[in-house]
C-alpha cells in the first residue's frame, strides 16, 4: 500500500493528506499537530522604516505569505521580542491575516513569550502567570487571530515556578486561545525538569518542540549540547533557529565575494571570526557535492538537516522570493544513505 498518497472518501476527496501545495508534512513531537517540513522564519520582518531593525519590510514581506502558501511553506515562526522588542514581526503578520482571513487554518502559526514589551518592572517579563496571559493576549492583538497554533517559552524561567507556569498555560488551552507549547532556547536540565513537572499536570502542558540554534557546519550551541539527542529520545521535535548559520551555508560566500553594509555577518561584526579558513574548506566541500547533484547550497544543508534523528521542521528566514523557493525545494528532496554519507565526510574536521 501506498501510504504517499491520500485516503479518499466515498466521493473520491481526500481525507487524509500527508502534504499541503506539494510540500511534505511531519509531526510535532508526539502530537497529532502537522507542520510543513520548510517552516518560514519571520524575524526579518517588520519595518525597518521605524529603526526596529528588521530586514523586510511590510510589502515585501506581504508578497513573501503569499509564495509561501502556494509553496506549501505553511509553519510561520515568530516572536513578541523580534526586531528590537518592537513586537512588528508580528504585527505583518497580522496584516496578512486582516487580508487572507480565509488562509488561517492553512498556517501552523508559531510565536513566543519571556522578555518584557510593554515596560521595564519585574512583572513585565519572564513566565509568571500574570506575564505569560498579559504577553499572549498582546500577542493575539498584534497578530490579529484569536488563537495561537504553537507557543514557545523564549528561554527558561529560573525565578517562577514551573508548575505556576504550566497551569497558566492550561488556561490558555481551555480558553482555546493557544492549542501547544513548545520552549527555546532549554538545555537538557531545563527539558527534564519540565518534563519531570508536566507528567504530573495535564497531558496539555507537555512540550512537543525546542527550538534551539542548530546548523550542519557548528551543530548546537556548546550550551545546550545534547538536546538534539535528547529530543530524538523522547520524541519531541527539535526546530533549529538560524539553520543556515546566518546566511554562511548559502552560495554568497563561495567565491570570496564578501558581502558589505546588509550582509547579516558583516553587519553583526562577525564575518572574520565566521568564515575562517577550515570553514571555508567545508563550504567548497558541500557545495561541490550539493552542484554535482543539482542543488544549491543553502537545499542541500537543509535537506541534510531534515534527515537528522529527532530533527523537525526547519525554518531558515530568507529576504526574497527567490529565497523562498530555494529553501522550500529542500522540503521535497530526500538523500540517499550514500549521499548523507558523504556529507558527513564534507562536514569533518580538517587534519
Amino acid at each position: 500500500m501506498d501510504h504517499t498518497k491520500p485516503r479518499l472518501d466515498l466521493y473520491g476527496v481526500p481525507w487524509a493528506t500527508v502534504n499541503f501545495n506539494g510540500m511534505p508534512y511531519r509531526p510535532l513531537g508526539v502530537s497529532g499537530l502537522q507542520a510543513s517540513s520548510v517552516g518560514l522564519g519571520a524575524w526579518k520582518i517588520g519595518y525597518p522604516e521605524t529603526g526596529d531593525e528588521a530586514r523586510v519590510d511590510e510589502p515585501r514581506a506581504l508578497k513573501i505569505f503569499d509564495r509561501a502558501i502556494e509553496l506549501g511553506v505553511t509553519f510561520w515562526d515568530t516572536a513578541n521580542r523580534y526586531n528590537n522588542g518592537s513586537g512588528n514581526s508580528e504585527r505583518v503578520i497580522g496584516t496578512w491575516f486582516q487580508q487572507n482571513p480565509d488562509q488561517r487554518r492553512n498556517v501552523v502559526l508559531a510565536t513566543k513569550v519571556f522578555g518584557g514589551m510593554d515596560g521595564r518592572t519585574p512583572n513585565h517579563g519572564g513566565l509568571s502567570r500574570g506575564s505569560l496571559l498579559d504577553a499572549v493576549y498582546a500577542s493575539l492583538a498584534r497578530l490579529q487571530v484569536d488563537h495561537i497554533d504553537l507557543l514557545y517559552f523564549h528561554a527558561y524561567d529560573e525565578r517562577t515556578p514551573i508548575e505556576e507556569t504550566l497551569t497558566a498555560f492550561e488556561d490558555l488551552v481551555q480558553r482555546d486561545l493557544v492549542r501547544y507549547l513548545a520552549v527555546s532556547n532549554f538545555n537538557v536540565h531545563n527539558l527534564e525538569h519540565y518534563r519531570e513537572v508536566s507528567h504530573t499536570l495535564s497531558v496539555r502542558c507537555r512540550p512537543i518542540a525546542v527550538q534551539n540554534q542548530f546548523n550542519i557546519l557548528h551543530d548546537e550551541d556548546p550550551q545546550r549540547s545534547g538536546v538534539l539527542d535528547y529530543a530524538a529520545r523522547h520524541r519531541l521535535s527539535f526546530v533549529a533557529w538560524s539553520p543556515l548559520g546566518r546566511g554562511l551555508l548559502t552560495e554568497r560566500y563561495l567565491e570570496g565575494r564578501h558581502t558589505g553594509p546588509g550582509d547579516r555577518l558583516y553587519d553583526e561584526g562577525t564575518l572574520a571570526q565566521d568564515l575562517v579558513a577550515a570553514t571555508t574548506v567545508k563550504l567548497r566541500r558541500l557545495a561541490a557535492l550539493a552542484h554535482d547533484w543539482g542543488l544549491k547550497l543553502n537545499e542541500l544543508a537543509l535537506t541534510y538537516m531534515l534527515a537528522l534523528p529527532g530533527m523537525g521542521p526547519v525554518i531558515p528566514s530568507v529576504t526574497s522570493i527567490e529565497q523562498l523557493e530555494s529553501n522550500a525545494k529542500a522540503g521535497k528532496l530526500t538523500l540517499s544513505q550514500e549521499q548523507i554519507e558523504k556529507v558527513r565526510v564534507a562536514l569533518a574536521d580538517l587534519d
